[in-house]
C-alpha cells in the first residue's frame, strides 16, 4: 500500500497491510470502547468533539499539506477542507442534543415517545478525493450518536487515515473508539461480516457501492451509500450568463474536477448556447494548471495516473463518437498525473461524456431546444446526486428544482455544496441514505418506540 505524489509520481511512503489478527483485535477494541462511550452523556461527548475541532484548526497547515502530497489537492482547498471538518464537528456538538432528544408522540397510552439509541461499531469505507472531509462528515454524527467507528480509507491516502486517527486519540476519545484499518478493498468483506460490526457507510463508485450493499444485505446490516454523479446544470434562456459561467466553471474544477457533486453535464438551451459556450470555454482556457502548493496555480494534477488515463479514455471515446473537443483533451508530456481543463461540445446520447461520470476537469456541453428538453436530458441519467438551474425567473426555477429534477440536491443560480445543516445524498446509482443534518445523525441509530400504559 503506497502513497504516491501525483505531481511527480514519486513514492511518499509504503505502508504494511494490517494482518487479519490485528484487524480482529482493533474491531474488538472498538466495540469495547463503544460500550463505554454509549454511556457518556451527549454533553460529555460534545466536549471531546469540540476538542477535536480545536485540534483540526491548530493542525490545519500540516494536515492540508499531507492531503496535497497524497492526492494532489490544491493547498488552499486542502486548508479549507480542514476548516470544514472542524465546522461539522462543532455543528454536531452543538445540535446533537436537539437531534437525539426523545420525541413525544400523543397516543391513547399514558406516555409514548421515540428514542434514538446507538447501533454499535460502524465501518466507514472512504474515498481519496476529500480524504479528511468524507471521514469527518461521517464521524461527527456517528460518534455524537454514541457509536464506535472503524475507517477503511482509500489505499493511496494511508497517511491521511493515520492522521485522522491521531486527532481522535489526542482529543481524548476512548482508546480505539475511532480506529483505522490499513487493509485493501478485497478485505472489506471480513470487516462487514464481523458480528461486532453493526453497519457500514461507503462513499465511492457505483460499482463499489453495489459490492458493499450486497455484503451488508447478506448480513442484514444497515448501509448508507454516497456514490457517483453526472450532475446536470441547466442554463435556461433567461439565465444571467456571467453568473452561470462563473459558477459552472468553479463547480466543474473543484478539487481538480474530482468531486462527486461537481457540475459535469451543462445542458444549454439553444437561444443562449453559442454565448454560453464561448464564455465558458474562455474561462476554462484561462485556468492555470500547476503545482498545487503554488498560489499562482488554479488546479493541480489528477490523483493518480490510472485515474487520469481512465478520464482520457472517456474523452477520446466521446470524440470518436462525434463530440468536438474545443480545448484540452490531451495528456501533457510532464511527469505526473496531469490533465488539462477540457471542453467537449456536440455531446450526444450514447457517448461516455453523456452517460458516465467524468471524474476530472472535463466539461460536457449539450445543446437542447428549450426548457422542457433540458429537464428531460437532465433526468436522462442513471445517477441522481446534485444538479443546478440558472434562470432569472426564480419562481419558475424554484418549481423546476422542487418538482421536476430527480436528484438529492438542486441549486438555483449557484452550485451544489455539502453543508452540515443540509442533508446530503442521492438517488438511483448515486446511492441511498443521507449524511449531514438531522437525517445524518439518525442513520446509525435504533429509532425505538416506547409506550407506557396508564
Amino acid at each position: 500500500m503506497q502513497s504516491i505524489n501525483p505531481v511527480n509520481g514519486e513514492v511518499i511512503h509504503t505502508y504494511t497491510e494490517m494482518p487479519s489478527v490485528e484487524a480482529e483485535h482493533r474491531i474488538k477494541q472498538c466495540h469495547e470502547a463503544f460500550l463505554s462511550w454509549r454511556k457518556y452523556s451527549i454533553e460529555k461527548r460534545a466536549d471531546r468533539v469540540h476538542h477535536a475541532a480545536t485540534l483540526l484548526k491548530e493542525r490545519k497547515s500540516r494536515y492540508a499539506r499531507l492531503m496535497t502530497e497524497e492526492m494532489g489537492k490544491h493547498l488552499r482547498e486542502a486548508e479549507a477542507e480542514i476548516e470544514k471538518c472542524a465546522w461539522v464537528f462543532e455543528y454536531y456538538a452543538t445540535h446533537a442534543v436537539e437531534f437525539l432528544s426523545d420525541t413525544p408522540v400523543k397516543t391513547e397510552m399514558a406516555e409514548s415517545f421515540i428514542t434514538y439509541q446507538p447501533l454499535g461499531v460502524v465501518l466507514a469505507v472512504m474515498p481519496w478525493n476529500f480524504p479528511f472531509w468524507q471521514v469527518f462528515r461521517f464521524a461527527a454524527p456517528a460518534l455524537m450518536a454514541g457509536n464506535g467507528a472503524l475507517l477503511k480509507h482509500a489505499s493511496n491516502v494511508c497517511g491521511c487515515a493515520l492522521a485522522i486517527e491521531e486527532v481522535f486519540s489526542d482529543a481524548g476519545f476512548p482508546k480505539a473508539l475511532f480506529s483505522t484499518l490499513l487493509i485493501p478493498g478485497k478485505r472489506v468483506e471480513e470487516v462487514i461480516t464481523h458480528p461486532l460490526v453493526k453497519a457500514v457507510t461507503l462513499t465511492g463508485s457505483t460499482e463499489a457501492g453495489r459490492s458493499v450493499a450486497a455484503m451488508a444485505g447478506r448480513c442484514l446490516k444497515k448501509s448508507v451509500l454516497e456514490l457517483g454523479g453526472s450532475d446536470p446544470y441547466l442554463i435556461l434562456e433567461d439565465a444571467d450568463l456571467d453568473k452561470a459561467v462563473t459558477a459552472c466553471v468553479k463547480s466543474r474544477l473543484i478539487n481538480n474536477g474530482q468531486s462527486c457533486i461537481a457540475a459535469k453535464r451543462f445542458i444549454v438551451v439553444e437561444a443562449v448556447y453559442e454565448a454560453f459556450v464561448q464564455a465558458f470555454t474562455a474561462q476554462m482556457e484561462a485556468i492555470k494548471m500547476g503545482d498545487p502548493t503554488d498560489n499562482m496555480a488554479d488546479i493541480g494534477p489528477q490523483a493518480s495516473l490510472a485515474l487520469r488515463d481512465a478520464l482520457h479514455r472517456q474523452v477520446t471515446e466521446s470524440v470518436k463518437a462525434g463530440a468536438r473537443c474545443l480545448i484540452g483533451g490531451h495528456i501533457p508530456e510532464e511527469k505526473g498525473a496531469w490533465y488539462p481543463p477540457t471542453v467537449l461540445v456536440d455531446v450526444q446520447k450514447g457517448m461516455p461524456a453523456y452517460a458516465e461520470e467524468l471524474f476530472g476537469p472535463v466539461a460536457a456541453i449539450i445543446r437542447v431546444k428549450d426548457t422542457e428538453e433540458a429537464i428531460a436530458v437532465a433526468n436522462d441519467t442513471a445517477f441522481g446526486l446534485g444538479s443546478g438551474i440558472f434562470s432569472e425567473d426564480i419562481k419558475n426555477a424554484r418549481r423546476i428544482a422542487r418538482d421536476r429534477i430527480i436528484a438529492g440536491a438542486t441549486a438555483v443560480n449557484d452550485f451544489v455544496k455539502s453543508d452540515p445543516r443540509l442533508p446530503f445524498g442521492g438517488v438511483g446509482e448515486s446511492g441511498y441514505g443521507r449524511e449531514l443534518s438531522v437525517f445524518g445523525i439518525r442513520e446509525f441509530v435504533n429509532i425505538k418506540a416506547v409506550t407506557v400504559g396508564a
